[in-house]
């Protein structure tokens, strides 16, 4: 039995107490590790936030916070070999990883370097000059912002179990809030590995980091109006976390990245022999197939011209099939396979219910042809045009 994933709970190690359930290599169906968070104390989880991190966090300046932001950005940039190895597992290809893995080190850059150019060195920003409200200057108003003490929880989605972390622990580290990891089950194990390499780092204080592998239980029960929320997902479970009591009427701050609805609009001017044409053919290949499609702004809507619609079909269909997939391990390899079997079954289920209004015109939505890998063990779709 492989490794059951560890919460990083109040400064320590958790172990669940039962043996989890397997997350499985979306290429090869092998079991890479398991995943549980029974008996984890997530009361114990927010207070030590509150109680511990928050302080730390918040004794900082602007400056402090943006350079130790900046020192993890390097530290995980000398160990990025290792994500990328197990990011391989989760079914993205080399250059998928480096969408994840570097995008997300280079938010903490970014957000370090924004620290330093925009904020003081201090721990409160003024907004704006003293403005007089009384005739005789007795009676005057000065606006402010300063940390909250609150604690900054993060629901992540599977697609970037890296990006999807640090591009929300960066702008809460910089704001001053200590921050809870949630991420998605099924690609857990890289978010853990970047948070025990974080962890060992040394350079956050204790308190401002803390992870759950497994199930959240009872998280958002603990949180009050000085709390938030950062949800990236599907809309029905935003919607569940909408009505919760103590974000309806607690005043727990809630901000959500669902499901989005975004396309690639062909201009009537365009024309097939126009370098237009082909550069909107290559754009659309590349989001149909980076990350197996599984990105928040990748399209779902190609919307062309009548006239240049049967043109556009045979463009898109000729670069499609010149697409290899398989096991993102072999370099020749350009779509890997979707997060889990789960998700392999959804898109067939999407597929089959598109099926009723439209005709598949390339692809085959019930099995894939690959360079290598299993296609029956594997989560993996051929790019599917309707």
């Amino acid at each position: 039995m492989s490794a059951l994933l560890e919460s990083y709970a109040a400064g320590r190690w958790f172990r669940a107490a039962d043996d989890g359930e397997p997350l499985l290599d979306a290429a090869t169906g092998e079991e890479v590790a398991r995943i549980s968070s029974r008996g984890l104390d997530v009361a114990a989880m927010v207070r030590h936030a509150r109680e511990t991190g928050g302080p730390a966090l918040r004794s900082l300046t602007f400056h402090e916070r943006a350079a130790l932001l900046k020192a993890l950005a390097k530290h995980l940039t000398e160990r990025k070999d290792d994500l990328y190895a197990l990011s391989l597992r989760t079914g993205a290809t080399s250059r998928d990883g480096l969408i994840d893995i570097d995008g997300g080190i280079g938010t903490l850059f970014s957000y370090a370097s924004k620290g330093v150019r925009e904020l003081p060195n201090d721990t409160i920003v003024l907004d704006g000059a003293l403005e007089r409200l009384s005739k005789g200057g007795t009676f005057a108003g000065q606006h402010l912002y300063t940390s909250r003490p609150g604690v900054a929880v993060q629901i992540n989605a599977f697609n970037f179990p890296v990006w999807g972390m640090l591009e929300k622990l960066a702008p809460a580290f910089l704001a001053g809030l200590p921050t809870i990891v949630k991420p998605a089950s099924q690609t857990a194990y890289l978010t853990e590995l970047a948070v025990r390499q974080i962890i060992e780092s040394g350079l956050l204080p204790e308190g401002t980091l803390q992870l759950i592998a497994g199930g959240a239980g009872g998280l958002l029960d603990e949180l009050t109006v000085q709390d938030s929320v950062a949800f990236t997902g599907s809309a029905h479970t935003a919607g569940i976390l909408r009505r919760h009591p103590n974000v309806l009427d607690g005043g727990v701050r809630l901000g959500v990245e669902a499901d989005s609805l975004n396309c690639s609009i062909l201009g009537p001017d365009v024309r097939p022999d126009d370098p237009e044409f082909d550069l909107f053919v290559k754009g659309v290949v590349a989001e149909m197939t980076v990350k197996a499609g599984q990105k928040c702004t990748a399209i779902r809507r190609v919307l062309v011209p009548g006239p240049t619609a049967d043109a556009v079909i045979e463009a898109l269909a000729a670069r499609l099939a010149k697409v290899t997939v398989g096991d993102p391990r072999n370099p020749d390899v350009r779509m890997g396979a979707l997060a889990s079997l789960g998700q392999r079954d959804e898109v067939r289920k999407a597929v089959e219910a598109l099926r009723a209004s439209s005709e598949v015109v390339f692809g085959d939505p019930r099995g894939a042809s690959l360079l290598d890998g299993d296609a029956e063990r594997g989560a993996f779709m051929t790019p599917l045009l309707l």
